[in-house]
């Protein structure tokens, strides 16, 4: 079935730009490194890959949080559906 906007803005639908993610969470996580993986091919079911400062003395849940914030605007508008997140370090 294909997939329609459903009320979302224009992007809705689109595979996410990798390089942009990538600099929006090494911005919001100054010193980090992160590398962004498209598990499926489709765009939006990704794999981020994070090393951060921010993480020390972190749980593992607010360690994702903090990815998720970085990128919480490609979820809202639907180029991200779905992204796993594996902390280095």
């Amino acid at each position: 079935m294909p997939r329609t906007n459903r009320g979302r803005s224009s992007l809705a639908g689109m595979a996410a730009d990798l390089s942009e993610l990538k600099a929006m969470i090494e911005s919001a996580l100054p010193g980090s490194s992160a590398e962004l993986i498209d598990e499926t091919g489709t765009g939006d079911h990704l794999r981020a890959e994070v090393e951060a400062p921010q993480f020390e003395g972190l749980s593992r849940i607010d360690q994702h949080r903090l990815v998720k914030a970085a990128v919480r605007e490609r979820f809202d508008d639907g180029s991200i559906h779905a992204l796993t997140i594996r902390i280095i370090g």
